[in-house]
């Protein structure tokens, strides 16, 4: 029989106030199995109140519906980490994104206010995920701009990442990964003929490193996207709750230095 913990979160005013990044000395377990102890939620509608249980723990994986839009945020904030997460599919998406791409997204670098980018997540970097665009990085804007500088293709006014192209700086709008469909649909269950990420119900593990100023994003062992002279260098990490359900895991950091 499976066990379900649901969680009412209060308001987290430790939470909302800047404190000293953590840079891993060894593993860190940001989800310890059991519960969201470590974790805040945030939501478009009730803030840091769940009372549609978005967020819960199944089954020793964090369990997102996707029925409302937002986020779960660490309570700390971080630098100079390997983050690892696995993640799968659940069912079809809720709302105006019925019939359309499932999607998430891991959130980096999180600074600022809650809700910053309209009312819903903080101002970060987003390592996306999405059907056919997983390990895309978004510039997720909120009372300033993140801003990111990669080596990139251009192809119908979008960049998909290329270590031997051209240098181009955002502090808004999206890097593709290198091997995004540019066809790519707006629709359930979408695959690209390049896509590395694995089909609905399979386990996927997504990789940021965070070295100083550069992030790199790593999807089922490939490397498929990375940035430079990013800006911020640290912050809070936020799963997002985007119209799709979706479950994690595994959430931890490990040093930087065990990477190289």
């Amino acid at each position: 029989m499976r066990s379900i913990v649901v969680l009412f979160l209060a308001l987290p005013l430790l939470a909302q106030t800047p404190g000293t990044a953590i840079t891993p000395k060894k593993k860190i377990a940001l989800f310890n199995g059991k519960n969201l102890d470590g974790w805040y939620t945030w939501l478009q509608e009730n803030k840091y109140q769940d009372p549609k249980h978005v967020f819960t723990v199944e089954d020793r994986a964090i369990r997102v519906s996707g029925e409302e839009w937002g986020g779960l945020t660490t309570k700390n904030i971080y630098r100079d980490y390997h983050l690892i997460v696995e993640w799968k599919w659940g069912g079809p998406n809720h709302g105006k994104r019925e019939g359309r791409a499932r999607d998430s997204g891991i959130l980096v670098h999180g600074v600022g206010e809650d809700g910053a980018h309209d009312g819903i997540w903080l101002q970060s970097i987003e390592s996306q995920v999405i059907e056919g665009g997983t390990g895309d990085f978004i510039m997720v804007n909120g009372r300033e701009r993140p801003t990111m500088t990669a080596k990139v293709r251009e192809f119908n006014g979008q960049f998909y990442w290329d270590e031997n192209g051209t240098p181009k700086t955002l502090e808004r709008g999206r890097f593709d990964w290198f091997g995004r469909d540019p066809n790519w649909r707006d629709q359930l269950g979408y695959r690209g003929p390049k896509d590395i990420e694995k089909p609905v119900g399979e386990w996927n593990r997504q990789e940021v490193i965070a070295d100083r100023d550069t992030l790199t994003n790593i999807v089922n062992g490939v490397v498929v996207n990375k940035g430079y002279r990013v800006y911020p260098t640290a912050g809070k990490i936020q799963l997002q709750s985007e119209a799709a359900e979706i479950y994690f895991r595994r959430v931890e950091m490990i040093p930087v230095e065990n990477t190289k």
